[in-house]
């Protein structure tokens, strides 16, 4: 593009203003330095939208990579050396043809190199070159070498061995096989987005698998030769006890991606083929979410922060392993926290750090259980005390206590709606009259995968839906039902899946007025579930029926997480 044609598009388009396009024009007149180069280097503009506009102007699609979701079925059509040698990533497929992601589109050599590899037709598209060097570091980096990887370690295990704890001694060398294959497996999960690293021992190998949006997918399998190498480096790393095999542990360990500290909280789980070992990831660089990030309805969000803005009482969040109750816990900390309450929380283990909140881990071994550190908590001046989860009687009754006597408790608790919570509290033992003044709000909550908005589809819906849905004219059209609903299809932006993050089904039941004197009386889960509703709760079902309407999930993934 000639000097004066980047100028005009330049001022056209408001990138630059007037004075500092004159000063480049007269740095590149003095140095001989190109019209892009002299600006960015005033600071005028950005590499990026330079790379952007010169793409545009050559009739190329500009990529930017760092917003992209790349398809791993076309990372996988070359070899990471190849990516890297040539700075190149293949993105997605248009058809038959590969889209290539290049800094140069014009390097012949590297597009015949990819074409005649892939056996593929190539396009190419642009990309900033700080960008498309993430991407390959990310994207090229996993899969091949973590199969060398097993096939190394497979070869360095033998079968007096790979059952015994000889092998500990060369898992602990740092530059070992078997340290660098349990590495990439954690850095993939990572850089894949994925909340737990799935271990599982079969008869022949050792699979791997990894939950991405709630939903787990096998990425890896390694030979079972290597399965008492990999697992021990696991428990080195989580502090926990190689030679003890038949009992399950727990245990944690830190890893450093990308500059940030990630926590993994490990659990191993005796099998007949083996120790399965689950990794939780849990980013420690902190959590600032907004409640309104979580989609509450209005309504819900309505009564939820009249419950958490009292300055007493209990709040409690409900729902099965995975369903985002300590994320929702963090959120509403986070509305609330200011520098004149004083907020403690006792969790097992801490998930997040948080800025000027006291967090206490839970150590058992040390005699420091939820009841005990609660004890210890009251007395240091709460205002405001989170419980990661209440498991006992002992932990409950001095929660109750905690809320009635000037405190805001938050917790979680595990039942599979809100109405359960107050029956599941006096099944723990405790009286129905201090559960009914105590407890101020009870939130359920589910998680479905929200559809990608770029390749959703629109369909009209069958009667069998809209009678699933509640519709008592089961017709398209009818009283009330809507003319259409999404599915989920599939693209290169949400990996072909259909869907890409998540979104909370909510349940709020604030308990006053009648459910409070339901509880008092003792009244069944069943009886208090129908009074709520008649009071105006949105249930699960419901609040997923909306949220299907809207068009941000779909219809299955609702049946998937609740009871039709």
């Amino acid at each position: 593009m000639s000097t004066a044609h980047l100028a005009e598009v330049l001022l056209d388009r408001g990138l630059v203003a007037p004075d500092q396009l004159l000063t480049a024009l007269d740095r590149e007149a003095a140095t001989g330095d190109s019209l892009a180069g002299a600006l960015i280097d005033a600071g005028a503009l950005s590499e990026e939208d330079t790379v952007r506009i010169l793409a545009e102007q050559a009739g190329l699609e500009y990529v930017d990579l760092d917003g992209y979701a790349v398809d791993r079925a076309a990372t996988a059509t070359i070899p990471a050396g190849v990516a890297k040698r040539h700075h190149v990533l293949p993105v997605a497929f248009d058809g038959d043809v590969l889209i290539l992601a290049m800094a140069e589109p014009g390097d012949i050599m590297a597009l015949d190199d990819v074409q005649a590899i892939s056996g593929h037709r190539v396009r190419a598209v642009v990309s900033h070159h700080a960008a498309l060097g993430r991407a390959i570091a990310r994207w090229m980096r996993s899969d091949e070498e973590i199969d060398h990887l097993g096939f190394s370690i497979d070869h360095s295990a033998t079968p007096d061995h790979a059952e015994q704890a000889g092998p500990v001694l060369d898992v602990i060398a740092e530059d070992s096989p078997v340290v660098r294959y349990v590495n990439l497996l954690i850095s993939q999960a990572i850089a894949d987005g994925a909340s737990d690293i799935h271990l599982e021992p079969a008869e022949n190998e050792l699979r791997v698998r990894y939950r991405i949006d709630g939903v787990l997918h096998e990425t890896q399998s390694a030979p079972k030769s290597v399965q008492s190498q990999v697992i021990s480096r696991i428990k080195i790393l989580s502090d926990l006890d190689i030679a003890e095999r038949r009992r399950p542990q727990d245990g944690r360990a830190s890893v450093s991606e990308n500059g940030k500290t990630v926590d993994l909280r490990v659990a191993t789980l005796p099998t007949v083929w083996g120790e399965k070992v689950v990794m939780r990831i849990l980013d420690t660089a902190g959590l600032r979410l907004d409640l309104t990030d979580l989609e509450f309805s209005p309504e819900n969000l309505r009564v939820y922060e009249q419950s958490f803005r009292r300055p007493h009482g209990m709040i409690l969040v409900t729902g099965p392993t995975g369903s985002g109750k300590s994320t929702t816990l963090y959120a509403t900390l986070n509305a609330i926290a200011r520098p004149e309450i004083n907020i403690i929380t006792i969790e097992d283990p801490v998930e997040y750090r948080m800025d000027g909140i006291n967090q206490v881990q839970v150590n058992p071994k040390s005699g420091l259980t939820f009841a005990a550190a609660l004890r210890s908590i009251v007395r240091s001046d709460p205002d405001v005390v989170l419980i990661g989860e209440i498991r006992d009687r002992e932990t409950a009754q001095i929660a109750i206590e905690a809320a009635l006597t000037g405190h805001l408790v938050l917790s979680t608790l595990h039942t599979n709606d809100a109405p359960s919570a107050v029956t599941r509290l006096t099944e723990m033992g405790i009286e129905p009259f201090l559960v009914g003044v105590a407890v101020d709000c009870v939130v359920a909550q589910r998680l479905v995968r929200r559809l990608c908005q770029r390749c959703r589809e629109n369909y009209a819906p069958t009667e069998a839906e809209l009678r699933i849905m509640g519709f008592a004219d089961a017709q398209v059209g009818g009283e009330g039902a809507p003319d259409a609903l999404y599915r989920p299809v599939g693209c290169p932006a949400c990996a072909h899946t259909g869907y890409r993050g998540r979104l909370a089904l909510h349940e709020v039941m604030p308990v006053a007025g009648q459910i409070e004197a339901m509880t008092i009386s003792g009244a069944s889960g069943a009886d208090v579930a129908r009074a709520a509703i008649g009071d105006g709760m949105t249930t699960l079902k419901s609040d997923g029926w909306s949220k299907v309407i809207q068009g941000t999930t779909a219809l299955e993934e609702v049946l998937r997480v609740v009871a039709a």
